[in-house]
């Protein structure tokens, strides 16, 4: 990767694994539902992410950031009933969840500096 920026890189990585499991259970155990779901869902918070870097605002920014974060639990939810349902098995859902909560972690984190410091230096759209 080219870019130093840890979100970025680490939402670009996460979308990789879930193409690669989208194609998995889309042709091995052949579902298309909740697969389709979990490649929406999943390549969205990198989109997102890549959305966010040329934000109209800080408020603008923080609102993108939010909805990747949004899309990051909805990844999780989907790959908690393809889990339970058997379309992965264990070991792969706890490894590609895990890599989801880490970008959730990231993404509450930056989303509550950023708000902080919108807050502590009353910054606003106008006077950025």
């Amino acid at each position: 990767m080219s870019t130093d920026n840890l979100i970025d890189n680490k939402s670009v990585q996460f979308a990789l694994r879930i193409i690669k499991a989208y194609q998995f259970i889309s042709t091995e155990k052949k579902e298309q539902v909740m697969s389709k779901q979990l490649l929406r869902s999943g390549t969205a918070i990198g989109a997102l992410i890549k959305e966010a870097e040329f934000a109209e605002s800080k408020n603008d920014f923080i609102h993108k950031l939010h909805i990747a974060l949004k899309e990051a639990n909805e990844t999780s939810y989907w790959l908690l009933l393809l889990s339970e349902s058997n379309y992965i098995d264990k070991a792969s859902y706890l490894s590609i969840d895990a890599d989801c909560n880490e970008i959730i972690k990231l993404l509450v984190s930056i989303i509550k500096s950023c708000k902080s410091n919108i807050k502590n230096n009353n910054l606003t759209d106008s006077n950025i």
